[in-house]
C-alpha cells in the first residue's frame, strides 16, 4: 500500500475505511493505524481472505460501531489482507471516535 493514503473519509451515506488485517490473533482487537493510516486489526481467524475471517472482521466492526452487520460491506480486498470497507450511516469522524476513543 506505498503511496496510498487510508484515513478515514466520508462518502455518500456513510464512511470508508481503510483496513489492516492480521490473522493468527490470540484475540479480535484493534491494533492502532498503519502508516499510510489505515486501521489495523488482528482477527483470531486465518488466512485473511477467508470467507471466516471477513465475517469476523465485519462482526467485530459492528459490535464496536453499534450498527446492524448488514451496515457493513467489505468494498474491495475481500482476499486479501488490505481491505476497503464501507459503514453505512456513519460519518468518518464517528467512526473514528468509536473506533479509536483515545486517539
Amino acid at each position: 500500500m506505498k503511496d496510498r493514503n487510508f484515513e478515514i473519509t466520508d462518502a455518500r451515506g456513510g464512511a470508508a475505511v481503510g483496513i489492516r488485517v492480521v490473522t493468527k490473533a490470540s484475540e479480535t482487537e484493534i491494533a492502532g493505524k498503519t502508516d499510510e493510516g489505515a486501521l489495523k486489526i488482528r482477527l483470531i481467524a486465518s488466512p485473511a481472505g477467508d470467507p471466516a475471517a471477513n465475517s469476523e472482521l465485519v462482526s467485530f466492526l459492528a459490535e464496536k460501531l453499534e450498527i446492524e452487520a448488514s451496515k457493513i460491506k467489505i468494498l474491495f480486498g475481500e482476499d486479501k489482507r488490505d481491505k476497503i470497507v464501507s459503514i453505512e450511516g456513519l460519518t468518518g469522524q464517528e467512526v473514528d471516535e468509536k473506533l479509536l476513543p483515545q486517539a
